[in-house]
C-alpha cells in the first residue's frame, strides 16, 4: 500500500530510484487519516496529514504534469484525486420527469436524468443545457439549482460532485442515437425505480407535484 498525502495542494513524496514516488506507511514521519483508495493508482490511498504548519517545502501537485521527476504512480494518483463535476437536468412536463437510457460509456444500458461531465470553461448552467440538447434534442432554460451532492464512487473510486438543475423545456424529445437508446417522461415514483443510482433515484423520488 502507498499513501497519497496532500495538504493545501502540496504532496508528501519520497525519492526512490531517482524519482519522486508515493511513500509506503513506514516512510511517513507523521500521523495521517486515510480517507479512501484512489482509482487506478496501484493501491494508493488518499490521506490527510496531521500537521501543525503549512508544508511549503513539499512539491505542488500542479508541478506534477509540468515535468516534475515523478513516477507514473504519482501521476496516476494526482489525476485520480481530482474531483469530477457532473451536471444533471430535472426536466418535467406536468408531474412527469424526463429520463434517458444510455447506450455507451458509464450509462450504457442505464436509465438516468439527462446530464454528464461539465466541460472545461463552461458554467454548470451552460453544461446542463448542452447535455439536454445533445442527449434529448431539447432547448431548455435553467429554472433553479435543485440540489448539490457529493460522493466517492464505489466502483470508480472517483470523487463526484453532482449539481442537479430544474430545467424548463418544450418541444419533442429526439434522442441522440450516438449515446441515447431511449428517452421518455415518467412519473417520479416509476422514474426512481428505473434509475439504478440510488442518489439520483432519491432526488427524483422526492420531487414535489408541480402544482404543490
Amino acid at each position: 500500500m502507498h499513501y497519497y498525502i496532500e495538504s493545501d495542494g502540496r504532496l508528501f513524496l519520497v525519492l526512490r530510484d531517482g524519482k519522486l514516488d508515493l511513500p509506503v506507511p513506514d516512510e511517513v514521519p507523521f500521523a495521517v487519516d486515510p480517507v479512501a483508495p484512489l482509482a487506478g493508482a496501484d493501491d494508493a490511498w488518499f490521506c490527510v496529514p496531521a500537521l501543525d504548519r503549512h508544508p511549503r517545502e513539499w512539491p505542488s501537485k500542479d508541478a506534477v504534469p509540468r515535468g516534475l521527476e515523478a513516477t507514473d504512480r504519482v501521476r496516476e494518483a494526482v489525476h485520480a484525486s481530482m474531483p469530477r463535476v457532473v451536471v444533471e437536468g430535472i426536466c418535467r412536463r406536468g408531474d412527469r420527469v424526463l429520463l434517458v437510457k444510455g447506450n455507451r460509456g458509464l450509462t450504457d444500458g442505464l436509465w438516468t436524468l439527462p446530464g454528464g461531465f461539465l466541460r472545461f470553461g463552461e458554467t454548470p448552467e451552460q453544461g446542463v443545457l448542452r447535455e439536454l440538447r445533445e442527449e434529448a434534442g431539447l432547448e431548455g432554460a435553467v429554472e433553479a439549482l435543485h440540489a448539490v451532492r457529493s460522493r466517492l464512487g464505489r466502483r470508480s473510486r472517483l470523487h463526484w460532485v453532482i449539481l442537479f438543475y430544474a430545467i424548463a423545456a418544450d418541444g419533442p424529445v429526439v434522442p441522440n442515437p450516438d449515446e441515447i437508446a431511449e428517452a421518455r417522461y415518467v412519473d417520479p415514483g416509476t422514474a426512481a425505480a428505473m434509475i439504478g443510482d440510488e442518489m439520483m433515484a432519491a432526488i427524483v423520488r422526492d420531487l414535489r407535484p408541480t402544482g404543490g
